[in-house]
């Protein structure tokens, strides 16, 4: 198995964004990477920027994932996207981002709780009776 810094040589590499989050495997194709960086979901060092940005080491990204926000640290540069294991070498999460991640993935838990979904849908008897309920209200 190659080892990191064999893959990183970040002397001669000039990585766009897109294509950094890509091979991180943050989005599953070039062209959503794109759509979330121009969206406002994707910050580099703290400000908004483009898909063409250079990356470069030790820069922090700020991305969103579905409901999920994380903060990274840039610590490789690669143009292939590679295997999890791997790619996740790339960049490493800072534990104020794990954390509020948790804490979000609690509340969300949490509220599922007190929103419950019924088994089944409601039949015709039980419609024109939420119906009548919204009529009146």
């Amino acid at each position: 198995m190659p080892s990191i810094p064999a893959l990183t040589q970040p002397e001669n590499i000039a990585l766009r964004l897109d294509k950094w989050l890509w091979a991180c495997r943050f989005y599953k194709t070039r062209g959503l990477a794109k759509q979330m960086i121009e969206g406002g979901k994707v910050h580099y060092n703290g400000q908004r920027c483009k898909a063409s940005k250079t990356v470069e080491l030790g820069a922090t990204v700020r991305l969103t994932q579905g409901t999920d926000e994380k903060i990274v640290l840039v610590l490789g540069l690669s143009e292939k996207r590679l295997a999890a294991p791997l790619a996740q070498a790339l960049y490493e999460e800072t534990a104020d981002s794990l954390a509020q991640r948790e804490k979000r993935a609690e509340l969300r838990k949490t509220n599922s709780l007190f929103a419950p979904h019924p088994d089944t849908k409601p039949d015709k008897k039980e419609r024109r009776k939420l119906l009548l309920l919204k009529s009146q209200q």
